[in-house]
C-alpha cells in the first residue's frame, strides 16, 4: 500500500513539474508587448527601433499572425532583441502622445461588438488593412507600414532590413528586387 501511494505521489509531482516547465518555456517564448506610449518612453532612455502590430479584435488574419508568426521562436527572439514591440488595437480607445500631438478614437463605442471606428493614430500610420505592421526608427520616426498576414519566413526580411538599417540603401524597385534575391533567411517555419 505504501508503494502505491508513493507511486501516485511521485506521478503527481512529475506531472506538476512538467506543467511548470511547459509554462516557463511558453512564457520565455513570448514577445514583450507594450503600448506605444511605453515604447516611446523606453526609446528616450535606450534608443531602439519600434515594431507595431496594428490589429483589431475581430480580424481573423490578426489572430493567425499572433498564433503562427508571433508565436514562432525565431520571430520572438528577433523582435525582443531588436525592437520595442507595440500591440496596438487600431479600433481601440487608447490615447497616444506622439510628436507633441494627442491621438484618440473619438468615435469609439465601448458597447459595440465587431468593427469599431478607426483610431486617429492608425490613420496617421497609414493603416488601411488589418493586420498592418509598422516600423519606426530609434528616434520614433515613422519608417513604413507592411500590410497583411505574414508567415515567419515572409516577415523575416522586413524585420531584418529595418533592424540592420539596410533599408537606407534600398531606394529603387530594382534594388529591392536584388535585396530579396540575395537575402538569406534563417527563421524556421
Amino acid at each position: 500500500m505504501f508503494n502505491t501511494r508513493k507511486g501516485k505521489m511521485m506521478k503527481k509531482i512529475f506531472v506538476l513539474f512538467a506543467l511548470l516547465l511547459i509554462a516557463a518555456a511558453s512564457q520565455a517564448q513570448e514577445i514583450k508587448w507594450m503600448s506605444m506610449n511605453e515604447a516611446l518612453a523606453a526609446q528616450e532612455k535606450n534608443p531602439k527601433k519600434i515594431f507595431v502590430d496594428a490589429y483589431t479584435t475581430w480580424c481573423g488574419p490578426c489572430k493567425m499572425l499572433d498564433k503562427n508568426t508571433f508565436g514562432n521562436k525565431d520571430v520572438v527572439e528577433y523582435i525582443n532583441e531588436n525592437y520595442y514591440a507595440v500591440k496596438f488595437n487600431a479600433e481601440g480607445n487608447e490615447t497616444i502622445q506622439y510628436r507633441d500631438k494627442t491621438f484618440k478614437n473619438p468615435s469609439f463605442d465601448a458597447n459595440r461588438t465587431g468593427r469599431n471606428s478607426v483610431h486617429e493614430f492608425a490613420l496617421a500610420m497609414g493603416v488601411s488593412a488589418y493586420p498592418t505592421m509598422v516600423f519606426f526608427d530609434e528616434k520614433g520616426e515613422f519608417l513604413s507600414p507592411i500590410k497583411g498576414y505574414m508567415t515567419p519566413k515572409q516577415l523575416e526580411i522586413f524585420l531584418k532590413i529595418f533592424a540592420t538599417d539596410d533599408y537606407k540603401t534600398v531606394k529603387t524597385e530594382e534594388e529591392w528586387k536584388k535585396y530579396q534575391e540575395e537575402f538569406k533567411g534563417t527563421f524556421s517555419s
